[in-house]
């Protein structure tokens, strides 16, 4: 079974974006937790909370990703934008325990010229305080693009992360194929090699979601633009070959494609069609 679902507004409430997966044709899902661009968290109820819970397990879905605001930046040189990112994280992760074993994934951050070691230093000093043995939630960081000053455009940069945080061994990884596409990873002709390279650098073992994004750039571009899948730089084919790679095909697969949510239920649909016949030509 392939989990594939798409980025959902929560503004309807957590039962009503289970609901709308389903709709959809997708057995997992990401959302927002509170404003992606700002930092009012979203109003939840408990029973609202239990509502999904129940859902998820009644319909076998897949690990759902709660993915962190955009604007949290836990690298920043401003002591205040990193205390707002401690505060949102703590906050966001708290909620997630009523959705146990799920994940929640996040941008590293730009160091913004303070260098790459300070960078790395400062995400491991903020995870290091958001995180506790006893949480269900187990936390991603995403391999981003590295454009400018970013952090996680290389595999080296999220390992480094982990290795200089105490809680390392309990965190994970979010792969973004548009973004490690622009950031001069081959995943259209070598996804076995990125794969390897991965596993060498970070672990498999780490690997507990994937955003599946086609990319509006050439590969290598360091630009992080979205596109459908099928109708960007990496195209269908190699889309399929992600979802159906053996050490990949248990993860959740994500849409953040730009498009609605009918949109991203006419993407499920061809995409689990060319899974089924590409399993047919084998």
């Amino acid at each position: 079974m392939i989990y594939l679902g798409a980025h959902l507004s929560s503004s309807a409430g957590f039962y009503k974006m289970g609901t709308a997966a389903l709709d959809m044709g997708a057995n997992t899902f990401q959302c927002f937790l509170r404003n992606p661009r700002g930092t009012k968290a979203k109003a939840v109820s408990p029973e609202d909370l239990a509502r999904l819970r129940e859902l998820l397990e009644r319909s076998c879905f897949g690990p759902i990703v709660a993915h962190a605001p955009y604007i949290m930046n836990p690298c920043s040189r401003d002591e205040g934008i990193r205390e707002l990112a401690v505060r949102m994280m703590t906050e966001d992760l708290a909620l997630m325990e009523h959705l146990p074993g799920n994940y929640y994934n996040f941008h590293p951050g730009s160091h913004v010229g303070q260098g790459l070691e300070t960078g790395c230093r400062q995400i491991a000093a903020m995870l290091d305080r958001v995180y506790a043995p006893e949480m269900r939630t187990t936390i991603l960081l995403e391999t981003m693009a590295g454009k400018g000053s970013e952090i996680g455009g290389r595999f080296e940069e999220l390992r480094r992360v982990m290795d200089l945080a105490a809680c390392g061994g309990a965190l994970g990884v979010c792969l973004d194929t548009c973004h490690i596409s622009d950031g001069g990873y081959d995943v259209i002709h070598d996804l076995d090699g990125v794969l390897a390279e991965f596993d060498r650098t970070v672990g498999l073992n780490r690997l507990k979601a994937v955003h599946v994004n086609d990319s509006l750039n050439p590969p290598g571009s360091r630009k992080d633009r979205h596109a459908l899948t099928g109708q960007g730089t990496i195209g269908e084919e190699a889309i399929v070959r992600v979802l159906t790679h053996p050490a990949l095909r248990d993860l959740p697969f994500i849409l953040e494609t730009p498009t609605d949510d009918k949109g991203h239920a006419l993407e499920i649909r061809r995409l689990r069609q060319a899974v089924l016949s590409r399993s047919a030509e084998k």
